[in-house]
């Protein structure tokens, strides 16, 4: 239970300061009023409020996984869960997780299931964790549950980041061309324009120069303005994304962008395909593990797709054929589902499926950057070139009518 320092007097008026635990600030008000103290003052102890506040922050997944790792090998060699739980807060490198860890192990020390203390946290535990966590506990293979999660969490982790590696050198190329062109832009280019004064006055300076002086000119007089707009559309944009519509329009043209868009929707039905099949290997209710994995695919409108599929089951008819009717899931994963469901294995064909498209997603997002790279090099060199030959061509004309 929390800890409150307060400040009170007596029935003689003497102020008295002090430490109490109790449930609540009421509770803790009760408590002095049993003992006939008037509290002047009542808060949390400033242990407790940085305890809370720790809690209050997120864990970063790849600490979770050592968590639900070392967990599972404590409990598989015997130790008892609260015991376990200790241990893991005393040895815990991040505050944060040793906050969480603490709460979690009084909540359970009160008589609460593992799933539900970990519910209490939504910042922290996921919904895939806390359902296979209960599954666990009710099946009776929490270390196996809590193994399976560490092991998905690691891969999450690093399909994530290659991913974000992969990215990380195009994006890097567009931000340096970008920045290049514009300080050229601004810093260069008007230098030469009193020299293209004179070609200027007479009509023969050439489109390219013409072009480009203007560019320069505007960015000098409305640059600030234009910085504004984009500054005005990101926040539009970012605002409408959190919006159901948003999220469901930019959601599709994500997946109908080009050369980019079919990774993207196998990235997210790997993902959605090694979620269920994770859930269901674990014991999870098919019903259950759908609504988890639907949210779990990142794309509003795959999981319109696997909702009106959850539908079905529920309705009692099979799983493939309502995807494959959505358009968005391909004729192999949907064909693989079908054969996984009348075999009664479901939950493996989906967990290789997962692994299978994930090799092949890996394969053409290297590809993607292969590609990518080059033409963005092309592209800046391109742009480069022609600011150039637009600085350079009034010169050469200039120096030939000279000659």
């Amino acid at each position: 239970m929390p800890e409150f320092q307060y400040i009170a007097r007596e029935l003689s008026g003497r102020e008295v300061t002090g430490l109490l635990t109790a449930g609540s600030e009421q509770e803790a008000v009760n408590s002095l009023a049993g003992k006939s103290l008037f509290p002047t003052r009542i808060a949390l102890a400033e242990a407790e409020v940085r305890q809370q506040q720790s809690v209050g922050k997120r864990v970063a997944p790849k600490h979770l996984a050592i968590v639900y790792s070392q967990l599972a090998d404590l409990l598989s060699s015997g130790v008892p869960l609260l015991k376990s739980l200790e241990i893991l807060e005393q040895q815990a490198s991040k505050p944060a997780v040793a906050a969480v860890l603490q709460v979690v192990r009084e909540q359970v020390a009160d008589g609460t299931r593992l799933a539900d203390a970990m519910r209490q946290h939504p910042k922290v535990f996921g919904e895939l964790s806390i359902s296979m966590v209960r599954a666990g506990e009710e099946g009776g293979f929490l270390e196996d549950a809590l193994k399976r999660i560490a092991i998905f969490t690691e891969h999450h982790e690093d399909l994530k980041n290659r991913v974000l590696g992969a990215m990380a050198y195009p994006l890097f190329l567009m931000a340096a061309c970008i920045v290049i062109v514009t300080g050229i832009l601004i810093f260069l280019v008007p230098k030469f324009a009193p020299i293209f004064e004179r070609l200027a006055e007479r009509g023969e300076l050439p489109l390219a120069t013409v072009l480009l002086l203007s560019g320069s000119d505007m960015l000098q007089k409305y640059g600030i303005w234009i910085v504004a707009g984009f500054v005005l559309l990101g926040i539009w944009l970012f605002n409408y994304m959190k919006t159901e519509e948003g999220r469901l329009r930019i959601d599709g043209v994500r997946l109908r962008l080009k050369g980019l868009g079919p990774i993207v929707r196998s990235l997210a039905i790997s993902r959605f395909c090694r979620i269920l099949g994770t859930l269901l290997k674990n014991g999870v209710p098919i019903l259950q593990s759908l609504r988890i994995a639907k949210d779990a695919t990142g794309n509003r409108v795959l999981s319109g797709a696997i909702s009106v599929a959850a539908e079905n089951i529920s309705a009692g008819k099979s799983l493939a054929r309502p995807l494959g009717s959505s358009g968005h899931f391909p004729r192999e994963v949907v064909e693989m589902i079908a054969v996984g469901e009348e075999a009664n294995n479901l939950e493996q064909v989906l967990l290789n499926i997962a692994e299978n498209m994930e090799q092949r997603t890996y394969r053409e997002l290297d590809l993607f950057v292969k590609l990518l790279e080059p033409l963005m090099l092309l592209v800046m060199g391109m742009v480069i070139l022609f600011i150039m030959i637009a600085l350079l061509l009034p010169v050469f004309m200039a120096t030939g009518a000279m000659g």
